[in-house]
């Protein structure tokens, strides 16, 4: 059985997040909850990395959608009118598209942390993955205001600075993905470690 602060996840540093200068505070912010950075760099994704990413499944997509028909909803927004259908599967569609558009569209940070409870700790620290629902305190709720209502009637992804793998089981998938056969690296962090 591998140690408890032996967990790791992975975060993307997404565009808006690079291009607000937010790469040293988003680390900060990990490094403060006793996480540590075990692998790091910058890069420019294809989109076919990022499609590749992304899952492609009716599920998924559709879960994409009602995120976006819920928050219409809530809105007294008609998604027929902005989007032209009110199907989530036909929306979901569209907004994956518009995330891998996004995605691909400038340089994006790939990080490997790792720590106690890692994944639950880097979710909880980033937020809510709705900006304008995070809470004051957490990357998302303290850098960004976005909603799917405004960005689906300005038919783009929603800007949300980082993502970061839901379970540990998605976090080993992304890993390899984008870092291959890669080996942590492994030092002592003082008072931590």
């Amino acid at each position: 059985m591998k140690h408890l602060k032996e967990e790791k996840t992975f975060v993307l540093i997404k565009p808006d997040g690079v291009q607000k200068g937010l790469i040293g505070e988003i680390i900060k912010r990990f490094e403060q909850r006793d996480l540590k950075i075990v692998a790091l760099e910058m890069f420019q994704p294809t989109s076919k990395q990022i499609d590749k990413h992304y899952p492609k499944d009716d599920v998924w997509i559709t879960r994409l959608g009602e995120k976006s028909l819920s928050t219409y909803k809530k809105y007294g927004l008609d998604s027929e009118s902005i989007l032209g259908t009110d199907d989530a599967f036909k929306i979901g569609k569209m907004v994956r598209d518009w995330i891998v558009d996004y995605m691909s569209s400038a340089p994006l940070v790939r990080i490997v942390v790792q720590g106690l409870h890692a994944v639950d700790m880097v979710r909880k620290i980033a937020g809510s993955t709705l900006p304008f629902q995070a809470d004051m305190g957490t990357i998302r709720g303290d850098f960004s205001n976005d909603s799917p209502a405004l960005a689906n009637s300005e038919k783009r992804a929603v800007m949300n600075l980082i993502h970061a793998s839901e379970t540990s089981e998605e976090a080993k998938h992304e890993i390899t993905h984008w870092f291959g056969d890669f080996k942590a690296h492994d030092y002592r962090r003082f008072g931590v470690d």
